[in-house]
């Protein structure tokens, strides 16, 4: 850490050192036995359960999927078994669809079962060509329609590379040319919903993260007048690393104080500014999120350092972040399965503005990627909505990260703050809930000691 002043760093150390700890609080780990076993177990339950319900939903009897090693379609990747950090060589995944309520034929076009549930399909002593050994499998399989994965509007639905196309098509025979079609929507599907087995164990993926939010925004990391803003921003790296989990960005924390400096919260998103010591009457904000058994995290959450004297947050900054948590409750009041991400936002901030909250909304799905496959409901730079995937429907079953900021004038400092917040939340047929909750009153910097007042 880099002082500002002459405090003496041994002294630092030493209260540092001298800190009640709340490492007791981050719950338990698995070890990386447990983990594997856990995601091979999610994953043979959407192979088996979920994956036959959105073929037949989005009428594709076959999705082919193709990769390379290291070059992996984004689908690919959250299809393999734990044990797979990779495709290998080439990797070809077929599933076919039979009808009749009849068990999906999953097949691997590739020298290797992948893991358990795909069978390797190639036998190379009579089709020595790969190809060749797919060709053979949809002929004999003959589908309506050949699913493979592009697509203009998500990256995640875009993974076969032009390569791959080309040598596919060159060897499928014509009259099965013209049933290719995109995946896309099958795709998305299979990224953006959430199993059962899934949401047993999100809840304490989200709760670890709250938790290292928690340890971040407290006297164990911050000494006012000497910690600033990354070095808050390396202990949550660090913190991530040493609990042997992984983060998908790198999290980022700001200040807004009573100074003549207007604050921009596009500045969060584009052109941070530089590392700032933390002072008392600070507000500060922090976005961060972990990947933890093949899932994320995304959260944005305030603290408020007190002054001396002070014993609580001011009224006046109460107030404002009460404006936060109301946006966020008109925003998912929306949530209804069938409503496009567009038609959430311009219905939410219509609701806003008659309430008087100056609000910017910028939500988006959360699952196997930070920034997931779904419906997009607003960016920071597209209020108006977003064509494409803002076009996208609400689907029952489906994680969403609640993003978004309020604009409030606070008096006392002659300027406007923004109250950003962000909460990972699930949508079901019971309507949508937070999946650890959400921050309800600011965090105080340091924490209230009980029966010292």
């Amino acid at each position: 850490m880099r002082s500002f002043s002459t405090f003496p760093l041994l002294t630092f150390l030493l209260l540092f050192l001298s800190l009640p700890s709340f490492s007791q609080t981050i719950p338990t780990i698995l070890n990386e036995r447990e983990r594997a076993e856990t995601v091979d177990a999610i994953l043979e339950d959407r192979f088996e359960n979920l994956l036959p319900q959105l073929m037949r939903r989005e009428g594709v009897d076959m999705w082919v999927i193709i990769s390379r090693e290291y070059n992996e379609d984004p689908v690919m990747k959250t299809m393999l078994p734990s044990t797979w950090l990779s495709a290998r060589r080439r990797t070809i995944m077929v599933f076919y669809d039979p009808g009749e309520g009849k068990p999906l034929d999953k097949l691997a076009i590739a020298r290797y079962d992948v893991g358990t549930l795909l069978k390797g399909e190639w036998d190379i002593s009579s089709n020595p060509d790969q190809w060749d050994a797919l060709v053979k499998v949809i002929q004999q399989k003959n589908p309506k329609q050949i699913a493979l994965n592009y697509s203009k509007n998500y990256a995640h639905a875009d993974g076969l590379t032009y390569t791959e196309q080309q040598e596919f098509m060159n060897k499928l025979p014509k009259p099965f040319q013209a049933r290719v079609t995109s995946a896309d929507r099958l795709a998305v599907a299979w990224l953006e919903t959430r199993t059962e087995k899934e949401m047993v164990i999100y809840p304490m993926i989200c709760r670890i993260s709250h938790q290292i939010i928690q340890e971040a925004f407290s006297e164990k990391v911050i000494q006012p007048g000497v910690t600033t803003t990354d070095d808050v921003v390396w202990y949550l790296r660090q913190r991530v690393t040493d609990l042997g989990l992984d983060t998908w960005f790198h999290p980022t924390v700001d200040i807004q104080r009573a100074d003549a400096t207007n604050f921009d919260h596009l500045r969060t998103f584009s052109k941070r500014p530089g590392q700032q010591v933390i002072m008392p009457g600070d507000l500060l904000h922090t976005d961060f999120g972990i990947t933890y058994l093949r899932l994320n995290t995304d959260q944005q959450q305030i603290a408020y350092v007190l002054k001396p004297g002070e014993t609580e947050v001011p009224d006046y900054l109460k107030k404002a972040f009460r404006q936060g948590n109301r946006l966020q409750e008109i925003l998912t009041e929306q949530f209804t399965a069938g409503k496009s991400g567009n038609q959430i936002l311009l219905d939410a901030l219509a609701q806003s503005e008659k309430e008087g909250i100056n609000g910017s909304i910028y939500t988006h799905p959360i699952g196997v990627h930070g920034h997931a496959a779904g419906p997009t409901i607003g960016m920071w730079d597209a209020q108006g909505g977003v064509k494409g995937p803002g076009d996208y429907p609400l689907f029952p079953n489906t994680a969403y990260s609640i993003e978004l900021n309020a604009a409030v004038k606070i008096d006392e400092w002659n300027k406007t703050i923004r109250i950003m917040l962000e909460e990972d939340g699930y949508f079901d047929k019971n309507g949508f809930r937070y999946i650890d909750g959400r921050e309800t009153e600011i965090y105080t910097v340091p924490r209230k000691i009980e029966y010292v007042r």
